[in-house]
Formats: structure tokens, C-alpha cells, sequence
């Protein structure tokens, strides 16, 4: 079908004109909201008829001489396929829908002229096929790989099964298929391999589970004619050998079982079934069977009035022939999964041929060749049937029952590729969109183009910035619909927004997406936690003098798997860099009694040390104020001996010293402050590390030494380091401070942290 709508001419404007006066109607058997199919039983409905001709003229001058995509005349295309719904049983509205359905891409405003013309119903069946066919026409000209075929494929049945809630519009898309794929056939014009491929993988499949044998065998065998040119004639030559005698062996067995019927006193109609090629085919490649084991070859089929007769029948067919064993199937009791029924069996001859014999009802029969189609024969509300056929109480339990069958086979062959996607991407619940380049995309329902980039790629979900839909502009929590182009513009690096994980804002619809966006900020914080751990390592490293060391060779005799992996766990302070040292440093001996004694540097004179800190117990000995954790009075402090360095000093409740007590208790000793030497009338500072985070700003720094200068705390030192990510970026800043009470300091950091963009400050 052509794409564009070019001007009326002027004799179909008259016509719609003329049409204009006439009442709208819906189509006959169709209540608003319902979507069942008439039956051929509408061919002595008047008022069917003459909406049929109407519609005919209606699309006459919009369609002649007019050509199809494919190539094909448009309103031939459109009689064929009103004569194949005619053949299945749809009633002369259906098929007056399908002349409509092709004439609206000539019309300007075709909802508006067909609902004035001839009704809403009419209207909504036309949209709605016009949009399945364009998404299908998109999906085969899609430019993808062969590997991303089978997913287009896929993605078309998914959409041709979203459809079927409204059966109109999928029988109308069987019967449009199978007429393209007889002009392919009848005009030898070669047909387009991912059409054939459509055919035998989509189409012929929902034929099928609509029960609709007469279009599924036919679309089977076209399709296996283009896509298996050479299987297809080697089947063909097959059945043509000795085929005279073939069709007259089995012409006289039929008459033959229908004289014996007719002896026995059972009415029976006996019918030469039609040999399919491709289930022929399909059989024998199948089931490693040679042709003359396919039994099938030679069929009857046999139709009576009720199922005791069928196995009556039956028995009269086993007692008269010989039976092959293992070659019964009774469908009757069991029937198939599509509702199909009937009783199968496989007799010899007279001359010892195999034939294969089906016998059914004429329901059964009816439900066999037209499926759904069949089941529509009443109008859903009135005791007056179609065409005025009273439906009687068996009756509209049979057709309910049919109905209901027809349901579920549409939901069994829902389940059988749902079961293969999660619990968001059933179809009831999904649209499908395109690409620029025609890929067909599935997406949940209320989709934005975030979603859809991110469906795409990863990368092209964070770095997406902007979207057109249909070519224009949108805001990215668009949500959209089905048929839409969808174009993703994004910037070249970057990652996505923390508004796109709020719910209240729409931007996300896919749970995948918002994984991939919880991914990518969860690894934004590990990396920055990585950072802040390479940094205390390496300023470790610096004060050890052992910046050589490679930090995967320490991370491994650490007992970590990488550098990365020990970082992680030093940022999060999870890990005492006094295991570093450790590592980096000889194992030093316990002290002895001489070096205790080595440590003393001058009587007691009354004062402490230099640094305010006495050693309980011992005169004068050398201390040194840790710097993991900086200790300042008032803390509680304690003593572990070092060999040459005299007494560390630090904070009780510092990690390293933890560590260290617990290890070698021996060589902690009880420490106190003291007055530091020349502390009457002067005041002894002690330097003490400062953390703060916050979210960097132009001044920020200036600001918080500010409030430093303001308390008057003396700042010696300043270490910053900061992350950028897509809302701006993460300061983290030492300060090293002198005081000389660490109880002030707390004061101090509570006015630090009211600092616009401050988020926490504390003592490290």
C-alpha cells in the first residue's frame, strides 16, 4: 500500500458526496466494541449487499489504475481480497472493510470521510489495519543483520497477536497476504525473501491458530515455492508422477466408500482431500520418511451428520480395509490445542495403496476449513440471528463455546513467546516504535525516548540529551505509542540524571533502564570511593618513603586481588592503613628494660615533655603525637613503645592503636597530659586533620577558611580533591587546624557545615 494521499479526484468526490446522504451503518453482526466476523450466511443480507457495492464504487476511482508497493494493481488487490474473505466465510461487510481499507491511503482526511460515509465501525477497522501494515512494512524494510532478522520476525507476531483483540483486522491481514503472495505466483514476479519469510514464519503460524486451514495450507506452499524453489519442485515433480493414475485410484476408491456408506445406511458426503506440498514436505524432512511412506499422499474425507455416526463410520472403514497399525488419532475425544476435530485412520486398498481417511461432522468440517471465521454466525445481542437465522440455545452455547476457544488458542500462542521474556514485556503491556532506520523496537507501555536509547545501547541511554519523535522535538518523558520514529540526540560524553530515577517525573517506564541507571551512579560512587582510598594510600606510601612499590605487588601481599580492591575498602574506612605500615615496616622486637631506659632524655624537672604529654610511671621520655589520628587534649589518649622513636601517642579510640594493642599488649604503656614545657603563659597547639564534604561550587573553598579564620584556628595545611559527574561534582577537603582544646573544635565544625553546600564536616 502506498504511503501518501494525494488529492480526491473530482470523481470520487462526487461519489463521496453522493455517499455523504447516505445513513452510516455499522457493519452488520458488529455491536460497538465487539469483533466478531459474519458468516457467508450474510450473502441474502440486503443491507450487507448493498454496503458491499457501495464500498466497491466508493474505492473504484480512488484505486484503478493505481499501483501497490509490490507492484500489484490496487483494486484488483482489493477484489481478490474481499473474494478470499468471501471464501472463508466473512460476511459482505468484512469485505466491503477491505476495499475501504485500500482507499483511504488516497484520501485526505480518510477517518473523517469513511466515519461520514459509512460509519465509526468502518473508521476504526481501516485505522487500525492501516497501522498493522505500515509497522509490518517498516519491519521488513528495516535495515538490520541477519542475526536481528529473527528478532524482527518475533516482534511482527507479537504485534499481529496485539491486534487480534479485534479479529476483523487480522483476517483482513491473512487475506491481503495470501492475495499478494498468488499475484507473486500467477505474475512469476520474484517474491521479496523477508515476505516469504513473514508469510511462513507469522502469518501462516496465526492462520493456524485461528483454525483457518484453507488460508494456512496456501500461504505454507507459496511461501516454500520462493524461499525453497528447488524443494518446491522436487515435491512437485513427486506428486505429478503417475499422477493420472494416482487421482483415478483415488476418484474410484471414493466412490467406492461412498457406495458402501450409502449399502450400510449411514448418509455420508466422501471428499478427495487436497495434497499440500509443503506439509508433504515438512513430514517427510521431519521425519526422515521417503515418499512412499508419507501416507497422507492419498486422502478421503468424510463428512456425516452427527459424531456417533463418525464412529460409525469409522468402524464400517476398519471392518471393509485393513488398518495400518499405529495410523488412528481420534480428535474427537482429544481435540487438538485449536480446537481441531476429527477421526483419523490410514487404510490399504484393494490393491494394497495406503489412503488416508478423516471423518467428521459437517461443523467439525466447517471449523477445520474456515476456523474462527466459521463461528460468527449470529449478531451478539437478540434472538434473531444473521440475515434473521434464529440461533437456538445449543446454538449460542456452540458459538460461545467457539469463541472461547478461539481466545484461548490466541493466549496459548501468547504464552509460547512470553515465556521467554520477563514480566514487563508481555504484550498486553507493550508498544512497538522505529527506528530511523526502520528497526522495529519493543518497548513497555508509557515508554519515553529514554527508555528507547536505552533499549538501544547503554552508552546512548546515559550520554541521551534530547529526542524527535516523527521528526519533532519532544521533552525525553514524551510517553510513546505505537508506530512512532523515535531519534535520540546525545552528547559525546557524560551520564544520566538522578531525575530520571524519580518516578513522580515520568522519565522512566522500563525497569531495565532504571537497572542501568542505578548501575551507573552505584559505579560513580565506588569509583570516588576508590579515589579517596588511592589518595590515603599513596600520601601513606610518601611518608614512608616507598613511593617505588607497584600497588598491585602491595595489594596482593595485602591478600586483596587488586589495587582497585584495597582502595575500595580504605575509602570506606573499613581498613587500618597501620596494616600498610606493618607491611612496609621490619617487625620490630619487644622492648626490653635498656630500651626503656635509651628513651629517657633528662631528669624530671615537673614539666612534661615537649608535645604536653607524660609518661605515667617514667621520667622524660621521647614522645611522638600519631598522625592517624592527631590526638589534642582533652582526648583519651595511650602510649605504644616504638623501637627508636620513643612513645607514640595516640587517640584511645584510633583504629591503628587498636589494632596494634591487641597484638603486642606489652608495649603499650599509660600515658597523660601534662603542662608542656614553657607552658606558664603560653599555650601549646596541637595540630588536628579536619574532613569536609560538599558539593563543589566556585568560592568554596574561600568560605570555609573563612569561618577557620574567623574562630582564629590557625590551617597549615589544605588537601582538596574533587569528582565531577552529570550534576556538577563532589569536593572533599582536608584541613590540618592548630588548637590547643580539641573540645572547641566541635563548636567550629557545626558553623563549617551550615557553609552553603556543605554536607558534612567532622574530625577525621
Amino acid at each position: 500500500m502506498k504511503s501518501h494521499a494525494p488529492d480526491i479526484p473530482a470523481d470520487a468526490a462526487a461519489t463521496i458526496v453522493r455517499l455523504a446522504d447516505v445513513p452510516a451503518e455499522p457493519l452488520p453482526g458488529t455491536p460497538p466494541g465487539a469483533t466478531p466476523v459474519p458468516p457467508s450466511a450474510g450473502d441474502a443480507d440486503p443491507a450487507g449487499q448493498a454496503a458491499l457495492a457501495r464500498a466497491r464504487a466508493f474505492a473504484d476511482p480512488l484505486l484503478g489504475g493505481e499501483r501497490l508497493d509490490t507492484g500489484e494493481d490496487a483494486l484488483g488487490h482489493a477484489d481478490g481480497v474481499a473474494a478470499i474473505l468471501h471464501d472463508i466465510g466473512a460476511s459482505p461487510a468484512m469485505q466491503a472493510a477491505a476495499y475501504l481499507v485500500y482507499a483511504a491511503d488516497y484520501l485526505q482526511r480518510p477517518e473523517e470521510v469513511v466515519a461520514k460515509s459509512f460509519g465509526s465501525s468502518y473508521a476504526s477497522l481501516m485505522l487500525h489495519t492501516l497501522k498493522l501494515v505500515q509497522i509490518q512494512r517498516a519491519a521488513r524494510e528495516a535495515r538490520v543483520g541477519p542475526a536481528d532478522r529473527a528478532v524482527q520476525t518475533e516482534r511482527v507476531r507479537k504485534m499481529l497477536l496485539a491486534f487480534s483483540r479485534d479479529l476483523r483486522v487480522v483476517l483482513l491481514r491473512l487475506a491481503s497476504r495470501l492475495q499478494t503472495m498468488r499475484w507473486y505466483a500467477a505474475s512469476r514476479t520474484p517474491c521479496p525473501e523477508a515476505m516469504a519469510l513473514e508469510t511462513q514464519q507469522v502469518f501462516a503460524p496465526l492462520a493456524n491458530r485461528l483454525g483457518i486451514w484453507q488460508i494456512k495450507w496456501e500461504l505454507e506452499d507459496l511461501s516454500f515455492r520462493f524461499l525453497q524453489p528447488d524443494e518446491y519442485k522436487r515435491m512437485a515433480r513427486l506428486l505429478d508422477e503417475k499422477r493420472v493414475e494416482r487421482e483415478a485410484a483415488v476418484e474410484a476408491f471414493r466412490r467406492q466408500l461412498a457406495a458402501q456408506f450409502a449399502e450400510a445406511g449411514l448418509p455420508a458426503e466422501v471428499q478427495g482431500r487436497p495434497k499440500h506440498l509443503y506439509s508433504i514436505w515438512k513430514k517427510m524432512h521431519g521425519k526422515g520418511l521417503d515418499f512412499a511412506r508419507v501416507f497422507d499422499v492419498r486422502a478421503m474425507r468424510v463428512i456425516v451428520d452427527d459424531v456417533p455416526a463418525c464412529y460409525a463410520a469409522l468402524a464400517h472403514v476398519q471392518q471393509r480395509y485393513s488398518v495400518v497399525p499405529g495410523e488412528f488419532d481420534d480428535y474427537i475425544a482429544k481435540p487438538k490445542p485449536n480446537g481441531y476435530q476429527s477421526l483419523h485412520t490410514v487404510v490399504l486398498d484393494d490393491d494394497g495403496r495406503t489412503v488416508e481417511v478423516q471423518i467428521r461432522t459437517r461443523a467439525m468440517h466447517e471449523h477445520a476449513e474456515y476456523g474462527v471465521a466459521a463461528h460468527w454466525a449470529y449478531k451478539e445481542a437478540g434472538a434473531k440471528g444473521y440475515a434473521g437465522v434464529s440461533a437456538s440455545g445449543a446454538d449460542e452455547e456452540r458459538i460461545a463455546e467457539a469463541r472461547r476457544s478461539v481466545l484461548r488458542q490466541l493466549l496459548a500462542w501468547e504464552r509460547d513467546f512470553a515465556e521467554r521474556a520477563t514480566a514487563d514485556e508481555r504484550h498486553d503491556d507493550r508498544i512497538y516504535v522505529f527506528t530511523p532506520q526502520a528497526a522495529v523496537i519493543e518497548l513497555p507501555a508509557g515508554a519515553t525516548p529514554v527508555d528507547f536509547a536505552y533499549t538501544l545501547h547503554t552508552d546512548l541511554g546515559h550520554r541521551c540529551r534530547g529526542a524527535k519523535v516523527d521528526g519533532a522535538m519532544v521533552p525525553l518523558n514524551t510517553p510513546l505509542a505505537n508506530g512512532q520514529t523515535v531519534e535520540v540526540t546525545a552528547i559525546k560524553e557524560g551520564g544520566p540524571s538522578l531525575d530520571w530515577l524519580n518516578p513522580d517525573l515520568g522519565y522512566l517506564a522500563s525497569s531495565r533502564a532504571k537497572t542501568k541507571v542505578r548501575a551507573w551512579f552505584n559505579a560513580l560512587a565506588q569509583s570516588q570511593t576508590i579515589a579517596k582510598g588511592r589518595e590515603l594510600v599513596e600520601k601513606l606510601l610518601q611518608r614512608e618513603g616507598r613511593t617505588a612499590i607497584k600497588l598491585d605487588d602491595l595489594a596482593a601481599r595485602l591478600g586483596f586481588r587488586g589495587a582497585d580492591a584495597l582502595f575500595e575498602v580504605v575509602g570506606k574506612d573499613e581498613y587500618s592503613l597501620r596494616n600498610i605500615e606493618q607491611l612496609l615496616r621490619p617487625p620490630a622486637e619487644a622492648p626490653t628494660a635498656d630500651d626503656v631506659i635509651a628513651l629517657r632524655r633528662s631528669k624530671g624537672d615537673g614539666a612534661a615533655p615537649r608535645g604536653g604529654v607524660l609518661v605515667v610511671g617514667v621520667d622524660s621520655l621521647l614522645t611522638n603525637l600519631a598522625r592517624c589520628c592527631r590526638p589534642a587534649p582533652p582526648d583519651a589518649i595511650g602510649g605504644f613503645v616504638t623501637r627508636g622513636k620513643g612513645v607514640a601517642v595516640h587517640r584511645v579510640d584510633c583504629t591503628n592503636f587498636r589494632h596494634m594493642r591487641e597484638r603486642q599488649p606489652e608495649r603499650v604503656i599509660p600515658v597523660a597530659w601534662g603542662t608542656p614545657q614553657g607552658g606558664k603563659g603560653g599555650e601549646a597547639l596541637y595540630p588536628v586533620d579536619v574532613l569536609v564534604e560538599a558539593g563543589d561550587r566556585p568560592a568554596l573553598l574561600r568560605d570555609i577558611s573563612e569561618v577557620f579564620a574567623k574562630e582564629k584556628m590557625n590551617v597549615t595545611g589544605v588537601y582538596t580533591q574533587t569528582v565531577k559527574h552529570v550534576r556538577g561534582g563532589t569536593a572533599w577537603m582536608t584541613f590540618t587546624v592548630e588548637v590547643s582544646d580539641a573540645a572547641r573544635l566541635a563548636a567550629v565544625l557545626a558553623q563549617v557545615a551550615h557553609v552553603p553546600g556543605v554536607r558534612q564536616a567532622r574530625r577525621k
